[in-house]
């Protein structure tokens, strides 16, 4: 009898043609029975379990669905299928990959002039993809945009990565972090990490907005909290969130240094970003431009040495100017690649190359991945 203080829910209608079987059959793997109707000659029960409400019906017409139970039969019957009398499968284990993770780590230039259009992503963002080897599984990079800004349609959520940054390229976006004060706006230059589970949202958005955005490793899942507001009252910046700390930087407060680390002796000023420290060493972020720009439109040239990449993985995209990148195979056969705005390049470890014939405006976001990570 219902007393009228059952909670409306959801659930999942399953046909059957033998009413007594398939109550058995999920009984056996973990539902109970929670009603049935009519009593003298019963036609529709109704089970819960493992997070799901199910309602079999015999008078009800459709096609039987698949269900994924999170568990495991045994050690030897990992994913193993089975089928209720009714044609409902049962499949157990973890959620199997759905999307190839590549092997290889190949060197890969992506020009803007040559690429695909943009796909709509999360919270109706346009993307356009950086990487499209995935580097192995390593690493993701998007050139991210809003061409008509206001309020973004985006909810509070994190992300199970082991590093990410969004670096305002383009326009201004505001933003809120969990416990780190009220929300804030990336201007052009600015960028912040996202360290693993911080909860954060993004709010709104200038027209024209373009962003970067790195994570790592490639595939990782987006998680949405529907119990947290942001804001938090409370305002942490010292937390640390799966090992690392939050990173607010702001471009117009750090100053352009000369690079006395450049190996490669193209003679850049790089401006330092904090990153490397806040992500404990798994990845540093800078800007990088030519130290003296000549006043004329001529290139800089005869100033840069062949360099073996000794990270993991080096990331430049081209957010002003261009360059010609030079680069060298295991068999000494070298190629010239002509990089322009909104180009990007990704190198692999051991990868050799230089930057030749630099445009007097030349800006690189530089994105070095120190620590590989478990992807592949």
């Amino acid at each position: 009898m219902d007393d009228g203080s059952t909670k409306a829910q959801a659930e999942l209608m399953l046909p059957s043609t033998d009413l007594p079987a398939d109550m058995a059959f999920f009984e056996t793997h973990g539902f109970r029975l929670d009603q049935i109707f009519p009593a003298d000659n019963p036609t529709v029960a109704r089970l819960s379990g493992h997070g799901l409400r199910l309602c079999i019906d015999q008078n009800t017409v459709c096609e039987p669905p698949t269900i994924r139970l999170d568990i495991n039969l045994a050690p030897d019957r990992h994913r193993h299928h089975l089928q209720a009398p009714n044609g409902t499968s049962l499949v157990f284990g973890e959620q199997p990959e759905t999307m190839p993770v590549p092997t290889n780590y190949p060197f890969e230039v992506t020009r803007q002039a040559n690429a695909d259009e943009q796909v709509t992503g999360r919270a109706g963002m346009l993307y356009r993809d950086l990487i499209p080897s995935r580097f192995g599984g390593q690493m993701i990079a998007s050139h991210i945009s809003i061409p008509v800004g206001g309020p973004v349609n985006d909810m509070v959520h994190f992300h199970e990565v082991e590093f990410q940054l969004i670096y305002c390229y383009r326009g201004w976006v505001k933003v809120v972090y969990e416990d780190q004060g009220e929300p804030l706006i990336l201007n052009p230059g600015d960028c912040v990490t996202q360290p693993p589970g911080i909860r954060h949202r993004v709010l709104e958005s200038s027209d024209n907005l373009e962003v970067i955005e790195i994570g790592v490793p490639a595939i990782h899942m987006t998680n949405i909290d529907h119990e947290l507001e942001l804001p938090t009252s409370a305002f942490l910046p010292e937390r640390v969130f799966g090992g690392q700390s939050f990173c607010h930087h702001v471009a117009d407060r750090a100053p352009w240094l000369i690079d006395h680390e450049d190996k490669n002796n193209t003679g850049f000023k790089a401006r330092e970003t904090g990153v490397q420290a806040a992500s404990r060493g798994v990845a540093s972020v800078r800007a990088l431009r030519p130290v003296e720009p000549k006043t004329s439109n001529e290139h800089t040239t005869g100033l840069h040495k062949w360099r073996e990449q000794p990270e993991v993985l080096a990331f430049y995209f081209v957010m002003e100017g261009g360059f010609n990148l030079l680069t060298m195979d295991k068999d000494e056969h070298t190629a010239t690649h002509e990089l322009a705005r909104c180009d990007s390049v990704t190198f692999p470890r051991g990868q050799q190359y230089c930057f030749r014939d630099l445009s007097n405006d030349l800006v690189l976001l530089e994105v070095l991945l120190h620590a590989s990570t478990n992807a592949a």
